[in-house]
Order: structure tokens, then sequence, then C-alpha cells
């Protein structure tokens, strides 16, 4: 089983550069954003 892994803001910055280039998944990256602003530092 998968390590879960918290999702950070850096990584949902990836993430929303990525889609932004491809123009795909757009609600993966709204999900991303969402779940990057819950995490505690």
């Amino acid at each position: 089983m998968p390590k879960k892994s918290k999702m950070t803001k850096e990584a949902a910055r990836r993430i929303q550069s990525a889609t932004d280039r491809t123009g795909k998944s757009q609600d993966f990256k709204a999900r991303a954003m969402r779940a990057a602003s819950k995490q505690k530092k």
C-alpha cells in the first residue's frame, strides 16, 4: 500500500504549472490547491 504524503504548497504549485501547460486536469489543480491550503505547517 503506498504511503500517503501531505500536499505541500510547493507541490500544488508544480501541479498547477503542469496543468496550465497542458490545459488538462483543471479539476485536479483546484483540488491540489485546496488540499495544500488545508495542511498545517
